[in-house]
């Protein structure tokens, strides 16, 4: 079952996260950062469900947008199969629902980046119906600050 995620999902979307970022400490508390999200028009955390349990997890960002029409775009961050169930299909079900709702919503176009150089994971993305060539990335991140 492909849905929006609650708060119970806290524990899983963690356990997936850290499948994502291995190396990445998690934050102490964050359960009013996953309360400001569920509660916020635009942004919705899904997750895919298999036997009921927490298998798979997207993060869609509907964007309100002046040009277009007005029509709003998206953006996909945070896509994570579990990695004992990877290669089943349930990535291409989430990212399938991911999309079903940014069309929805109305959006004329769905980015995402990811930072994998991996050939597999690219296929993946294309096999989704994601176009590789069509934008050109660029990232800034804050500068490192030295503590005194």
């Amino acid at each position: 079952m492909f849905r929006e995620a609650r708060a119970d999902d806290l524990p899983d979307l963690l356990r997936l996260y850290r499948q994502l970022h291995p190396a990445e400490p998690i934050a102490d508390d964050v359960a009013p950062v996953l309360q400001q999200i569920l509660a916020s028009p635009g942004l919705h955390l899904f997750v895919l469900e298999v036997d009921g349990a927490v298998v798979a997890t997207t993060y869609l960002n509907v964007i309100p947008n002046l040009t277009r029409q007005a029509s709003p775009y998206a953006v996909v961050e945070n896509v994570v199969v579990d990695e004992r169930l990877r290669g089943r299909g349930l990535g291409k079900e989430a990212m399938a629902g991911t999309l079903a709702a940014a069309w929805a919503a109305g959006c004329y176009k769905v980015m995402l980046l990811t930072g994998s150089r991996s050939p597999a994971t690219h296929a993946f993305y294309r096999s989704c119906g994601l176009s590789g060539d069509a934008k050109t990335a660029y990232v800034a991140r804050p500068p490192v600050r030295s503590v005194p």
